[in-house]
């Protein structure tokens, strides 16, 4: 029934994120990579997909790659409408229960997450061996092309919404994973990012075409792997789904050198489905061989360029409060939160809508962060203006750090005001930074604001960013 590909190199994988330092430290892990041809109906390609798990399992894989679209390929996207399902819906309970009982991870390359009747998510899950999402990551680029001459018109935002997020790693039993989906593959800053970030397998389980496949595929696979000194997993869709979508197949497994150690088979027009797993051992060692004796993140020239990840729309966490240097900042006066920064409102104003942000991590001044912290801190300015500016009704900003004590800086951690201006707010315009520099003094006789008022400001900014 199954075709199970020869490998004959181990792919192999290393781990480095700083923040997630206390791994497993296995070396070496087997995972499977899975392809079939599916249709329209979940019942039969669940069947599908539990024989290619138990095939994995019976090989000691212990972490298994489904591909995009393994929930249902349908026939048009009315039909793709009607058959998404949410999160807790039955398929992916079975999905759980099939990871659980093998005692596997599993990732779940594409799966058409329902949002309402009119649209979805492609979404990539990762479940843990218990059972549990471990991470779930939406895809960020859709596919969309309009060539009228062509008679081509294909609009994957027609039925699908795009993630708004790039997903840290996930460790697994085979290490530090960075989830991506199919048309991802072609914006390798992604990929670059989650190296960045600690990754070194990246994943893309897609549904390439017949055409696009035999052009692309492989070197866009190899590059990234060779590029990001990681593996590369990717499972793939194979074959005729329907009268109208033909998938490439050629699931592969790429090792962090650019070679392939493990691949299922290409389409053929003779062979219209195709059932099959190919299986390779992740060895964390070689990874790090590779990457001692290339080490071309140590030599990225930074100083002249820089890739960063903007600030995302968090929503603020489930703390209690932040720290700001020895003072505690409640999370009840805190209305935006980036990736390294918070923005807060102020116990007292010097104009109103006079508010602050300040760094996640308590650093006295700028030259103390990192180029990441500084580009998402003043992106994060740029923001929390646009929105203080809409509140109030102001037409210009005046934006201050005080960087150092000599320059009025009265708590010893890197913090931007931000206070929206209107015409005559000041004799003088630039009164307001004498104004600037004692609001905060023991001197200053004006009353601080209570945590009520600061509270329900903080309440009503939240607004401007759909938090």
């Amino acid at each position: 029934m199954f075709k199970l590909p020869t490998c004959h190199k181990l792919v192999t994988v290393t781990k480095s994120f700083r923040n997630l330092s206390k791994m497993s430290s296995i070396n070496k892990c087997k995972v499977a990579v899975c392809q079939f041809t599916a249709c329209n109906d979940k019942s039969k390609n669940l069947v599908t997909v539990k024989r290619l798990v138990d095939e994995a399992v019976t090989n000691n894989a212990k972490v298994v790659f489904l591909p995009e679209g393994c929930d249902y390929i349908a026939n048009n996207k009315d039909e793709s409408r009607s058959l998404a399902e949410s999160l807790d819906g039955e398929l992916v309970d079975e999905y759980k229960k099939i990871a659980n009982k093998n005692k596997i991870w599993l990732s779940v390359g594409g799966f058409h997450e329902k949002i309402d009747n009119n649209t979805m998510y492609n979404t990539h899950l990762l479940i843990d061996d218990t059972g549990n999402i471990s991470s779930l990551y939406r895809k960020t680029h859709l596919f969309d092309v309009s060539i009228p001459e062509k008679n081509i018109l294909l609009q994957e935002s027609d039925y699908c919404t795009a993630g708004s997020a790039i997903i840290p790693p996930v460790e697994t039993p085979a290490g530090l994973i960075g989830l991506s989906i199919c048309y991802d593959l072609r914006f390798p800053e992604i990929s670059t990012l989650q190296t960045k970030f600690g990754a070194n397998i990246l994943t893309y389980p897609s549904a390439f075409t017949a055409t696009t496949g035999p052009a692309h595929w492989e070197i866009l696979l190899r590059a990234r792997a060779v590029e990001n000194q990681c593996y590369v997993i990717a499972a793939a869709q194979y074959g005729k789904h329907n009268s109208k979508r033909t998938s490439y197949g050629h699931s592969m497994i790429v090792d962090p050198w650019g070679v392939v150690v493990a691949e299922c088979p290409k389409y053929n027009e003779n062979n219209p489905t195709n059932e099959s797993i190919a299986v390779a051992e992740i060895n964390t060692e070689y990874i790090k061989k590779i990457r001692q004796e290339m080490p071309v993140q140590k030599h990225r020239r930074t100083d002249i360029y820089n890739l960063n990840l903007l600030p995302n729309n968090n929503k603020n966490d489930e703390r209690n409060s932040y720290s700001f240097a020895d003072k505690i900042i409640p999370a009840s006066t805190v209305f935006y939160k980036s990736n390294y920064c918070y923005a807060f409102t102020n116990i007292r104003c010097v104009v109103p809508g006079h508010v602050l942000v300040a760094t996640l991590r308590c650093a006295p001044r700028l030259l103390d962060l990192t180029q990441e912290e500084i580009a998402d801190l003043f992106q994060t300015v740029i923001k929390v203006q646009r929105a203080m500016e809409t509140e109030h009704d102001a037409g210009s900003t005046t934006i201050c750090v005080q960087d150092g004590k000599l320059a009025g800086q009265t708590v010893p951690h890197v913090h931007v005001h931000i206070l929206p201006r209107k015409l005559n707010d000041f004799k003088q315009n630039d009164d307001i930074y004498w104004e600037l520099a004692k609001h905060d003094s023991e001197e200053n006789v004006q009353p601080i604001r209570s945590m009520e008022e600061m509270s329900e400001e903080a309440r009503k900014l939240r607004t401007h960013f759909n938090i």
